[in-house]
């Protein structure tokens, strides 16, 4: 059953990665009007949410500050600076690799013991990895039909 969540996380974020790529450092940068951020914060957003999750809000890392761009892309914050294609390139990279890394860690027991916590946006106690990743993909696929809704907008120009 688990391979099949690992699969669709990375098979979702594959589909957002080919929205990325079909659109230009302008347009995944711009903030179309109504809107408070842009795609590319949208992407690096599931991408340093659900490292955040599984292995900062589970007890198995003490720092957020350990999840490269984290302070970037975490909630709450909004577009800061113009992202750079260097590191769109990047995020897509950390994209794929950190659900990779995150299924070797499954399949090592490395979150056999998480510490249970309470999501802000759905308030709901997760007391296993299990329940985080599901979670993940709920919240990777909200983000990614904000990235549609975005396209519309940066393409009326």
């Amino acid at each position: 059953m688990m391979n099949e969540v690992f699969d669709f996380i990375i098979n979702s974020r594959k589909a957002f990665i080919q929205l990325v790529d079909s659109l230009t450092i302008e347009q995944l940068n711009k903030i179309p009007d109504g809107y408070n951020n842009n795609i590319i914060w949208n992407f690096g957003h599931i991408v340093v949410s659900t490292q955040t999750l599984c292995y900062v809000r589970t007890g198995i890392l003490a720092d957020a500050n350990e999840v490269k761009y984290n302070d970037f892309y975490k909630k709450d914050t909004r577009p800061t600076y113009t992202v750079t294609a260097e590191e769109v390139a990047e995020l897509k990279l950390i994209a794929l690799e950190s659900i990779q890394k995150i299924k070797e860690d499954y399949a090592n027991g490395v979150f056999a013991n998480i510490t249970p916590f309470s999501t802000s946006t759905y308030g709901v106690e997760m007391k296993s990895i299990e329940e985080v990743l599901i979670t993940t993909i709920g919240h990777d696929n909200v983000h990614y039909g904000y990235a549609w809704a975005l396209k519309k907008g940066v393409e009326r120009v």
